[in-house]
């Protein structure tokens, strides 16, 4: 069985994810297909993890290829997470994916207005909401949240969320049913209405937005081509890594791997995969560093980490397991970032990477602050060192 160490993963994760000066390119397209989507959930994330693998980052090449030729797209997709993603492969995590998210997407709808006793029959109260958006978004061709209610009254009814935990409160149905919509791919989150860090966006009916729309998958050939190109990317790796990172079930997994030509390796002790066509070895790129965003598809692209993350956990990870930002070395993940109120990049590292690794820390540091420009990037989640950072 051939064995694939750490040491060897840390080389393909450097050249596979564009990390390496000498894989890094310049076209945000090319980078969000390599890494099979870039996280959105916090809108900045996005221009941070390309221009961490561009030769010459810009914000401009993100929004054109966003909101302008429209080659990517914002989807809601794997584990139910906001991604940006290129058109061919939207299509493939639309039927791999987001068919089940939305199911529980309309299941937690449904109990929200029935809870809330809204209506009835809360299943056709959910449809008819949905109708009326589609035809209010069709009318005004794009539309805010704030908009569509004013269109739809029935939309600013509240509902309870997280009833019984800390995150228990009360919101509209407005953004309820459009994500519901999105998760089903038949609207899309169009530009903000901010700059590009606003977390505030317009909404466009899917056919409206991109005239030839989505190539259509079956749900098993799209989950079997997303666990190919993943592995491409992030093999090798083990089946509980695929599965957490799709949101898959157990058979969902199992099945998407069978279908592949794949060949097992040996993990440092510990069985995974890789394409049976990806068994050649990778040598290691001259020493790098960067510094990645929160929920950065690199951070998050498997579950066991500690081949990359070693004790750096409880300093990096929020309790629920969303990753701050962070600062790599060679394939490791060394330190934190964050930024306090002056708008700087604030770097500490947390352990010994010598003094060659350092001083490229500080410049990198100090590139990204010029690149920033004093703009100070939000997060949704906060990881421990990162708020001690940003404070």
């Amino acid at each position: 069985m051939r064995r694939i160490g750490a040491e060897e993963r840390r080389a393909r994760l450097a050249r596979r994810h564009h990390l390496a000066p000498a894989a890094r390119l310049d076209d945000p397209v090319e980078i969000a297909g390599d890494l099979v989507g870039l996280h959105a959930s916090d809108p900045g994330s996005v221009y941070l993890a390309a221009a961490a693998r561009m030769r010459e980052p810009r914000l401009e090449p993100v929004e054109k290829a966003l909101y302008d030729s429209r080659t990517l797209l914002r989807l809601l997709g794997m584990r139910r997470t906001m991604f940006v993603l290129p058109l061919d492969l939207a299509a493939i995590v639309q039927a791999a994916c987001g068919g089940a998210v939305a199911a529980r997407e309309r299941r937690t709808l449904e109990r929200m207005v029935d809870g809330a006793g809204l209506h009835a029959d809360p299943a056709a109260h959910v449809r008819d909401l949905e109708a009326e958006s589609l035809r209010a978004l069709a009318a005004r061709g794009e539309a805010t949240g704030a908009e569509v209610s004013r269109d739809v009254p029935a939309l600013r009814e509240e509902v309870r969320f997280g009833v019984g935990t800390r995150w228990e409160g009360v919101q509209r149905l407005t953004t309820r049913v459009l994500v519901l919509l999105g998760a089903e791919g038949r609207v899309v989150r169009g530009r903000p209405r901010g700059s590009w860090i606003s977390s505030q966006y317009r909404w466009a009916p899917l056919e409206s937005w991109l005239a030839s729309g989505l190539e259509e998958w079956e749900v098993e050939a799209a989950q079997a081509e997303l666990a190919r190109r993943w592995l491409a990317s992030y093999g090798p790796a083990t089946p509980a890594d695929l599965r957490w990172w799709t949101g898959w079930t157990a058979g969902e997994t199992k099945r998407a791997l069978a279908a592949l030509e794949t060949a097992e390796v040996d993990l440092d002790g510990e069985p995974g995969v890789v394409l049976g066509d990806d068994l050649e070895p990778v040598a290691a790129p001259e020493p790098w560093v960067a510094l990645l965003p929160g929920l950065d598809p690199t951070v998050m692209g498997w579950k066991g980490r500690e081949w990359y993350l070693g004790p750096h956990r409880p300093a990096l990870f929020d309790s629920a397991g969303n990753a701050g930002p962070t600062v790599w070395c060679d394939g490791r993940i060394a330190g934190g970032w964050g930024q306090p109120e002056s708008g700087e990049v604030a770097v500490r590292l947390l352990e010994d990477v010598g003094a060659e690794a350092r001083a490229a820390v500080e410049a990198e540091a100090e590139r990204l602050g010029a690149w920033l420009g004093g703009v100070r990037v939000t997060r949704r989640f906060g990881a421990p060192l990162v708020r001690e950072l940003s404070a």
